[in-house]
């Protein structure tokens, strides 16, 4: 590809070396503008799965070469490379080797063109490509030091005490709950018909909430469904409440921990005037995906009104939107996610053994599947190829699919597939639709303050962290990782 301006031939004989600029910091539209095209603008796209992230490649000559951004209308250079002052101000420079002084990254001809479809080779790659005119490495992305974390998690913390959870409330919306008496098939297929993975449990007799129904249970009946000699048939499903499962659950709970009968767990829930570092405690401490907040008028708490079902993503979009005009003052926000001690990482030749990330290929099974969320304590597991490449996920929430049409009738877990389960989760005909996004990625070199923002929209409870071009998978970002780190837990 040659940008207008550009004079290179392939008649000349010149070698040319195809060179990838990156801009990683987001925007709405970005060029790049350099002595290489004459100094006009030529267009960047964004890069598939990661909207935050520029890239356009360009056929050059060995030798010195200038260039900028212009984004959103503004011209920016990037700090993270190397960069002088010039008669036009602060320009990036960079200086290309011969390709016999250089290894060549190999590159599939799709690789060759800039298009919104396309991933292309990853920075390190790019690094190995291009030689700095100084001579020397690139320099490795800067460590936090101890006291900006302080001063972050300080002003963060100060902010959640300070804000209650009736901040979270939405102007308009819903809360589904269930009745308990309710079967637990019928339930499952208003979770499905709902696109929600979970519910606040109503007992009527006790008059009041008494637990949460998610897509976890769902995950546990189906492999009692599927043992054997399970007391759980599919006709007892047809009328099996509710309630009836909670005790089954407390039962089997108690048998895996040793203890003698049913432990009933009781529900955790906030109220309208608890502080946000309180409700999230409550969800980190108690390893639950939400919080019903709940309000009575009378001091025993009867008549409770469900007013939210709380999150740590909404109490991440409350943080974001506080700190969005003055970032400064959260000086953590302007690092990239791989010089913080953040998430869930596949360790490197040579490093000490760490948490392993759970990973599966789209031909294991479904039973593999469900085992490997409940036995990792994950909420969802990234399907990688044989070079692991990322091509979905899949999620506890994905499991409620299986209650369309009954499936979970006609389907074996060791003999279905990950991908047969897929297919069954991107049904064009359910709820969520066939379009709607799975897999949210972000770079190792993103901001946190760019992962927050992802991380803060409604559905996205994990980014992937993966190599760009070929997708491969470097780690996985949670929201509780974030609470974790933020919170200094």
């Amino acid at each position: 590809m040659f940008p207008l301006g550009m004079d290179y031939s392939r008649e000349s004989g010149m070698v040319l070396i195809p060179t990838r600029f990156v801009w990683p910091y987001g925007g709405r539209i970005v060029y790049i503008s350099g002595s290489f095209t004459g100094w006009t603008q030529w267009p960047m796209t964004p890069v598939e799965g990661c909207p935050t992230v520029f890239q356009t490649i360009c056929s050059l000559p060995p030798g010195y070469h200038q260039f900028k951004f212009v984004v959103d209308g503004e011209w920016r250079h990037d700090e993270h490379q190397p960069f002088i002052s010039s008669n036009i101000g602060i320009v990036n420079t960079i200086l290309l080797t011969r390709e016999s002084d250089f290894p060549t990254p190999i590159l599939n001809p799709q690789m060759l063109t800039s298009g919104p479809g396309n991933m292309d080779v990853d920075n390190e790659t790019f690094q190995r490509v291009v030689k700095l005119s100084d001579g020397t490495s690139p320099q490795p992305f800067p460590t936090i030091s101890e006291v900006d974390l302080e001063i972050s998690r300080h002003r963060i913390a100060e902010f959640m005490i300070t804000h209650m959870a009736y901040e979270l409330l939405p102007e308009s919306g819903k809360v589904i709950a269930l009745d308990v008496e309710l079967p637990v098939k019928q339930a499952f297929h208003i979770l499905h018909e709902q696109g929600i993975s979970m519910a606040p449990l109503w007992d009527f007799s006790k008059g009041k909430f008494v637990g949460i129904l998610s897509a976890m249970d769902f995950i546990l009946i189906m492999r009692e469904l599927g043992s054997h000699g399970s007391n759980l048939t599919e006709e007892e499903l047809e009328t099996h409440t509710i309630s009836a499962w909670k005790e089954a659950k407390s039962y089997l709970n108690s048998q895996i921990n040793g203890q003698g009968g049913a432990v009933s767990r009781q529900l955790v829930q906030a109220g309208p005037d608890d502080s946000l570092k309180d409700v999230a405690l409550k969800i980190l401490q108690n390893g639950v995906a939400t919080v019903p907040i709940i309000h009575s008028h009378s001091a025993d708490a009867s008549n409770p009104h469900l007013l939210h079902l709380a999150s740590l993503s909404g109490i991440l979009k409350c943080i974001c939107r506080f700190f969005k005009h003055s970032p400064s003052s959260l000086p953590v926000l302007q690092f990239p996610i791989c010089a913080i001690p953040l998430g869930t990482w596949v360790p490197k030749i040579g490093e000490p053994n760490r948490r392993t990330l759970a990973m599966l290929r789209p031909s294991a099974s479904l039973s593999a599947a469900l085992s490997l969320l409940i036995q990792a304590q994950v909420s969802s597991i990234p399907i990688v190829d044989d070079n692991d490449s990322l091509l979905d996920v899949y999620s506890r929430s994905d499991i409620t699919t299986l209650a369309k049409d009954k499936l979970y009738t006609h389907i074996n877990l060791e003999e279905t597939t990950i991908h047969q389960a897929l297919q069954y989760r991107d049904d064009p005909f359910s709820a969520l639709g066939s379009n709607n996004q799975r897999c949210f990625m972000c770079l190792r070199s993103d901001p946190l303050h760019k992962v927050l923002e992802r991380l803060s929209q409604p559905g996205v409870r994990r980014l992937i962290v993966v190599e760009a071009g070929s997708k491969h998978v470097e780690g996985i970002i949670s929201l509780g990782d974030v609470f974790r780190f933020i919170m200094g837990n």
